[in-house]
């Protein structure tokens, strides 16, 4: 009988074989890229988080030819190392030993060796499972992952229980008609639409929470900045004193993430060429302030009475920018009839919300703020959006047993990753983007 023990400390490849200059390493990759010379041939090895030159010296090794050795072919390499200032990292391995693991069977449709590929979202989409292996893109999602580690562990340290909340629903938490309906045993039911109405359930329980989870909206936007599923950063907290404690955590999260990322994620912001925003602090304005400034600083007077449209996010961050030097801005106070039913009104004005947005580089990333958690003050404003409370029995629960004044707020995680990176579209920052058009790959 055998016995399985635990895996070894994992090393990162690169690591191990830049330590090993003057000594003889092995490891697993695929090729990147082969460029003939004359004797010899450049053997570029693509591993879990960069690339390893190597030379193949001579017309064989082993019994594998050196013209055999073809891109994406999978191999199993050893040689010695040394230093060369010319290869990526600065070292290269002199191969003596090769073996084949996996070999493609039909030739690449895309450059993978070069530095850039040059493809259109047309073209790169539909062949993700191979595009991802480019070290840029792969670049993209590295940072992506870090951001989420970043958001956990501020998160962790700040008492707040990781949670898990359903995604199939029986009504949707931001209401209108952006849902994707299922036929649940016969029963009506939906997609998440946000994980509004548990994770204040939970906050209820626990106090704090968060999540990192799935989205669902089923809205027919066609543009750069919308996806249908996309992954969203979500937390509530209870006990609070006003929506300002939800965006004084938000912006330690962001100072905090950023800061991790920058650590975790060096090489990868450098390919990009991504410039990580210092933050200090937060400038925050109201809703009715943030359009005034608009109309007389910039000469832009907005129709929208309700919310701010795609240019005036541009225009506001670039005010912040400003007269501020920062690439956020927070937009409060936003007008209560066009924010969810479960939205606090301010006291001092019940027409506005003690809700927020927060934008980033032209963008709006966030949305928050204070929960309703009176139960009286929550079956009032069902009633006054004529809104049939008795769907709501399960979310107004939370309420008529007892909830303390609470709030949170939602991140989408493309959205951040797009800006940081000063990504094009949305869809370059979601690894296989659901759209209108798109369920596969």
């Amino acid at each position: 009988m055998e016995m399985i023990h635990e895996a070894g400390q994992y090393v990162d490849t690169v690591k191990r074989v830049c330590e090993a200059v003057g000594s003889e390493v092995t490891f697993r990759g695929t090729v990147h890229r082969v460029r003939d010379m004359s004797d010899f041939s450049f053997v570029v090895m693509r591993v879990e988080r960069g690339l390893i030159q190597c030379t193949f010296q001579g017309d064989e090794i082993g019994g594998i030819k050196r013209s055999d050795v073809k891109d994406a072919m999978v191999l199993e390499v050893t040689g010695t190392v040394r230093e060369e200032p010319r290869a990526e990292h600065g070292v290269e391995v002199v191969l003596s030993a090769l073996s084949i693991l996996g070999k493609p069977y039909d030739q690449l449709p895309v450059p993978l060796g070069k530095k850039y590929m040059g493809l259109s979202l047309d073209v790169d989409l539909p062949l993700r499972p191979i595009t991802l292996r480019h070290p840029r893109k792969q670049a993209i999602f590295r940072v992506q992952g870090a951001i989420a580690d970043g958001f956990a562990q501020y998160m962790q340290s700040q008492g707040f229980t990781h949670i898990h909340t359903p995604k199939i629903v029986v009504a949707g938490a931001e209401g209108g008609a952006n849902l994707f309906k299922l036929d649940y045993f016969g029963t009506p039911a939906y997609l998440a639409q946000s994980p509004q109405f548990h994770k204040q359930y939970l906050a209820g329980a626990f106090g704090r929470v968060y999540e990192i989870g799935s989205v669902y909206r089923a809205e027919r936007h066609n543009t750069s900045r919308h996806l249908n599923e996309y992954m969203g950063l979500d937390f509530e907290m209870a006990y609070i004193d006003s929506m300002y404690d939800v965006m004084a955590m938000e912006t330690g999260m962001l100072k905090s993430v950023m800061a991790y990322v920058k650590e975790h994620c060096a090489e990868e912001l450098a390919m990009l060429n991504a410039e990580v925003p210092e933050i200090k602090e937060i400038p925050t304005i109201r809703f009715h302030e943030a359009k005034q400034i608009m109309e007389e600083k910039y000469g832009h007077k907005s129709k929208n009475r309700y919310d701010l449209n795609p240019d005036e996010e541009v225009l506001l961050c670039q005010w912040a920018k400003e007269e501020h030097d920062s690439d956020f801005v927070f937009v409060t106070h936003f007008p209560s009839a066009k924010r969810p039913f479960y939205a606090k009104d301010d006291p001092e004005d019940p027409k506005l919300a003690l809700s927020f947005d927060l934008l980033f580089r032209g963008l709006e990333i966030t949305t928050g703020g204070q929960r309703i958690h009176d139960y009286q003050e929550q079956m009032d404003k069902l009633e006054a959006r004529k809104m049939n409370a008795e769907l709501f029995e399960s979310f107004t629960m939370l309420h008529k047993y007892g909830m303390p004044p609470h709030g949170g707020l939602g991140i989408g995680l493309e959205r951040l990753t797009m800006q940081l990176l000063g990504l094009n579209n949305i869809r370059e920052a979601s690894m296989f983007p659901r759209d209108m058009n798109r369920l596969e790959p």
